[in-house]
């Protein structure tokens, strides 16, 4: 199956399902990924930690952007947001902190309107560099796939084995709703081993956990891309808005946003 690594610091814009024209920053190496996660539906496809990890500077990160944003501004183009993404997880870069205030002085100085948002798999957010400067951005995207362990290492296959659901719930509402977030809904098979997190007892369970972190919004989405591995299948759009509806009935009384994507 085929895989999307980004070439560059700055990639896009593109037309992103849930937040409109975005303009990528990539932290991470441009010939591989590198995640704490390994994802069985990660476009940028199956990795490991090792080797040598090349990381833009703050300074070569601040050109870049500025050098794009002012190309973009002559062209007439006016991007929705600038998104921390890329290659793997963006917060493992040791300047992340430095850097979400160097994106959002050029941002303030170009695009004052633009939002700063980044999506993260929630793993260093116990941090407490990470978790200050992720409450420097405008969208704070956390992952959470499933409230059941078993569930969780079969889709995201985390490298320390120490990571659990019970400590990154915790480490969600350590941000007291300041925090939007993101679940793929997917099912399928990896290693002969089969998963599927649309059940009554997944939703369920997940439903709970969401509410009791109260999030100020939630980004219900499926596979869009090639993924790289074949044997998952993607949730049908009825499917992902009656999970939306559930979740929407269960915290109408917070007011939690919930947007469903759907691809295509």
């Amino acid at each position: 199956m085929s895989t999307v690594l980004y070439p560059d610091i700055i990639f896009g814009p593109v037309h992103s399902r849930r937040l409109g024209l975005s303009l990528g920053i990539n932290l991470l190496p441009i010939q591989r990924k590198f995640c704490t996660f390994d994802c069985v539906y990660c476009e940028c496809g199956l990795g490991d930690m090792e080797g040598v990890k090349k990381l833009p500077t703050a300074d070569q990160l601040e050109t870049a952007l500025r050098t794009r944003l002012e190309k973009m501004r002559a062209e007439g183009q006016c991007p929705d947001v600038l998104t921390f993404a890329g290659n793997g997880e963006p917060t493992l870069h040791p300047e992340f902190p430095e850097i979400v205030e160097r994106v959002r002085k050029v941002r303030d100085e170009l695009f004052p309107t633009a939002k700063i948002s980044v999506l993260s798999n929630a793993t260093q957010i116990g941090r407490p560099e990470i978790r200050q400067a992720l409450l420097r951005v405008d969208n704070n995207i956390l992952k959470l796939d499933s409230a059941f362990e078993e569930t969780m290492r079969q889709m995201n296959r985390p490298w320390r084995k120490e990571f659990t659901v019970a400590t990154l719930v915790e480490n969600l509402k350590a941000f007291q709703g300041r925090l939007i977030i993101q679940t793929m809904f997917l099912k399928g098979t990896y290693q002969g081993r089969s998963f599927d997190n649309t059940t009554e007892r997944e939703v369920s369970a997940w439903i709970r956990l969401v509410t009791e972190i109260a999030p100020q919004g939630v980004m219900i989405y499926s596979l869009d891309r090639e993924a790289p591995v074949s044997t998952l299948e993607k949730i049908p759009a009825a499917t992902l808005r009656q999970i939306g509806d559930r979740l929407q009935a269960a915290t109408r009384a917070a007011g939690l946003e919930v947007k469903v994507s759907v691809a295509g």
